[in-house]
């Protein structure tokens, strides 16, 4: 998939913005999950969002180092 703006600089700002997207609809689901009273779910979904957590942390990292 091509990036709308040949950029490195919007591409980690997009990079981002779409995982803390990620994490926060991932931690949403996780508490539905937990609702529905089904952990393996649960648990799946809080792991992704860990993920996406760390995705963006390292894109914020890189993006201070540049700005």
């Amino acid at each position: 998939m091509n990036s709308p703006v040949k950029d490195k600089d919007f591409d980690l700002v997009s990079t981002l913005y779409h995982a803390l997207q990620g994490a926060e609809l991932s931690q949403q689901y996780s508490k539905d999950a937990e609702s529905n009273g089904d952990q393996a779910c649960q648990e799946l979904f809080e792991d992704i969002a860990n993920r996406y957590e760390d995705m963006a942390n390292n894109a914020k990292s890189i993006l201070k180092e540049r700005l």
